[in-house]
């Protein structure tokens, strides 16, 4: 361990840990208000800027060639093994960090604006501040406790994120959905680090790889189970949960309920993403199972091909990122199944930029728009929010995959890493990843048609919005009044009333925008050489030498500017330009395209809107089949044994004894003396043996 001080190190995650104490604490109700908004504002976005600039010294200095492993805190010692709070800064650890903290400084900028009229201010600058915390810890961890710890923090906080307004049913439900989901994958993901336990008899990260041929030749007891596999397979349930993969995805559009800068949060830089950070720090494990990794492409591709399908019907401007988020998260688990995990990375950090860049993009619309966040109430918005829009352009390019925006040279890597791959499973991964470039295009352009051109549909007399639209989702009618009623709830009413206009947002709103468009469109041409051909991750990713994805990619990259020249020869440009071309001349030239597809397809519109009935599923079987096996539990083993036979029974018993035994109490003396004749009687029978003996 050279170059890095680790009092400094320190202060990254506990600088934002001060701020969230200060607003969640000083700034509520708990301790009567101590503090007031600015307070609270400063005290947060300055611990967030404190990390910000530490992890960017720490990214200069570990490209430099400065490293740190070691032992923060021992917190005990257990039977042999340590569970010690320590940091692991590589360039993996460096990278995060400086995508997790100035994403957050700038949803913390953001958030100024967006929740300025909202009463829990405060008590969501503290949330974010500890969703921040959580996230560094995570990623700085050097032993599998600590991470397991993050792990947990970010799904908690979450929690709390997610259902912050706690009056809505609709986010109580969110809330409580995405943490019983994540509790599955977490139950996986503690079974695998309790197995590398078992085996290793250690929670060190580099203790554990020092050991991993111990793990290579074990079999589980009592089967042919090899113990890398299992262990493999379990921490990727884990990150199935965490970053939302099927069938554990169904959490993730339901996030949507929380307010618009955690749903930038949460799919852009912390949550979303551990899981993709945690396989590629266990690349030394996984290169060991090809089944492992054989899984993780197909789940991946399952993912980003079929979770692609569901984003373009939908018409809320959130949700359609949100599954977006979904595919993209696919993209980057393929990659990870491909051995190709530092594309794994590069595309998981390129993708943070232009993902928080939609989403607080989306937010600035829906303030423009008064909380109105449907689609189709939308249109020409350009004119009257030109910041928002060439920023939201930017991320949209840079989304689908355009030559010279970062998400092209990230996107791409993918396709060809997958292309180059020979596990099975890796053709339908391909047609997957292909696939899905074409679908990413085309529900990408179809929001931001419908949102920036087009005729103005806002300002009208508008019918309930929450009833079933499937035929004018389908239909895509720009004229359509059949839209949302003005309701109140947290912020007022929803929609522009008529004659409204709509309004550029304010400079802390926009500001994050402009600053957050500037790496989404130039760090992939920048930090594609040394991240995926150079030896930014050497020593830090471990590629198996049978696995040529990332040894093919070296062959034919050539240079950033020359990819990008050649990437409009290949087939991924072409399916981008024409998902853009069928989404211009469907809802822009011939809206009776979608309309006539609704009328012939009836049935796959069905299909999607009601996604696949996943949750309808998981209603059906998990939600009742808990209540019903809680009923049988309550009324068998709660009414009928404990209730019935232990309490009820013995208290039946001792009054059936008691009935006997008052017989005897007749009150008689001569009654208790014959009883008492008898019972000396009885005793000298018995004990007569034994006196003659």
């Amino acid at each position: 361990m050279t170059g890095l001080n680790p009092n400094l190190l320190l202060a990254v995650p506990l600088a934002p840990l001060a701020g969230s104490a200060i607003a969640g604490l000083f700034g509520t109700k708990f301790f009567g208000n101590v503090v007031n908004r600015k307070v609270a504002t400063a005290a947060t976005i300055l611990g967030v800027l404190v990390a910000f600039l530490i992890s960017f010294q720490t990214l200069m200095q570990v490209m430099d060639g400065a490293t740190y492993n070691g032992t923060v805190y021992r917190w005990m010692t257990v039977a042999g093994v340590n569970l010690d709070v320590g940091f692991q800064i590589d360039s993996l650890t460096a990278m995060m960090m400086c995508v997790v903290t100035f994403v957050s400084l700038m949803v913390h900028i953001y958030t100024i604006g967006y929740m300025a009229e909202d009463e829990g201010y405060n008590r969501f600058f503290s949330y974010i501040s500890l969703f921040t915390f959580s996230m560094l810890m995570l990623v700085m961890s050097n032993n599998f406790l600590q991470l397991f710890f993050g792990w947990e923090a970010v799904g908690l906080v979450s929690y709390l994120l997610i259902g912050f307004w706690f009056k809505r049913p609709t986010a109580i439900f969110a809330n409580m959905k995405a943490f019983l989901v994540n509790r599955v994958g977490d139950f996986g993901f503690i079974l695998g680090i309790g197995l590398i336990l078992a085996y290793t008899g250690s929670m060190d990260y580099q203790t554990v790889f020092a050991k991993k041929d111990v793990l290579v030749n074990a079999t589980l007891p009592g089967t042919d189970w090899m113990v890398i596999t299992t262990a493999c397979i379990c921490l990727f349930i884990g990150a199935m949960g965490k970053s939302a993969q099927f069938p554990l995805h169904v959490w993730l559009p339901d996030s949507m309920e929380g307010p618009t800068p955690i749903s930038a949060l949460i799919h852009a830089a912390t949550m979303v993403t551990a899981g993709i950070f945690m396989v590629s720090r266990m690349s030394p494990l996984f290169e060991l199972s090809d089944t492992a990794l054989s899984f993780i492409l197909i789940i991946g591709a399952i993912t980003a091909l079929f979770m692609g399908f569901l984003g373009i019907i939908q018409n809320d401007i959130k949700r359609v990122v949100a599954y977006s988020t979904l595919s993209q998260l696919g993209y980057m688990t393929v990659a990870l199944g491909s051995s190709a995990y530092s594309v794994a990375v590069f595309h998981l950090m390129t993708h943070a930029f232009f993902k928080a860049l939609l989403f607080l993009g989306a937010g600035s619309v829906i303030i423009g728009m008064h909380h109105d966040q449907d689609i189709r109430n939308m249109g020409g918005l350009r004119k009257y929010m030109p910041i928002t829009w060439i920023t939201s352009l930017l991320g949209s390019l840079a989304l689908i995959g355009t030559p010279f925006f970062s998400g092209f040279y990230s996107k791409d890597s993918i396709i060809e890493a997958v292309a180059a791959t020979h596990l099975p499973g890796a053709g339908f991964a391909y047609f997957a990843v292909l696939a899905g470039v074409f679908v990413t295009a085309f529900y990408s352009f179809r929001m931001y048609f419908r949102v920036f051109h087009g005729p103005e549909n806002f300002g009208k007399a508008h019918h309930d919005d929450h009833h079933d639209h499937a035929a004018d989702i389908a239909k895509g009618a720009h004229d359509s009044d059949a839209h949302g009623e003005e309701e109140e709830d947290d912020h007022g009413h929803h929609g522009l009333a008529p004659g409204e206009k709509p309004h550029e947002s304010p400079f802390v709103v926009w500001f994050p925008l402009a600053a957050l468009a500037i790496p989404s469109v130039i760090i992939g041409f920048l930090a594609i050489e040394p991240m995926l051909f150079g030896d930014f991750f050497k020593g830090v990713i471990t590629v198996g030498e049978n696995h040529h994805a990332m040894h093919e990619l070296h062959e034919e990259f050539h240079g950033a500017v020359a990819m990008a020249i050649h990437g409009l020869q290949t087939p991924p440009f072409w399916l981008a330009l024409a998902g853009v071309v069928s989404a211009y001349y469907c809802y822009m030239v011939n809206p009776r395209v979608p309309a006539w597809f609704y009328d012939k397809f009836k049935f796959l519109h069905t299909l999607l809107d009601n996604k696949y009935y996943m949750d309808a599923f998981n209603q059906a079987f998990f939600a009742k089949g808990a209540r019903v096996l809680g009923t049988g539990l309550w009324q068998v083993g709660d009414r009928a044994l404990i209730d019935g036979l232990v309490v009820n029974g013995s208290a039946k018993v001792v009054g059936w004894f008691s009935s006997l035994t008052r017989l005897a109490q007749t009150g008689y003396i001569y009654h208790y003396a014959f009883v008492m004749i008898i019972g000396i009687l009885g005793f000298l029978v018995y004990f007569l043996p034994f006196w003659h003996a």
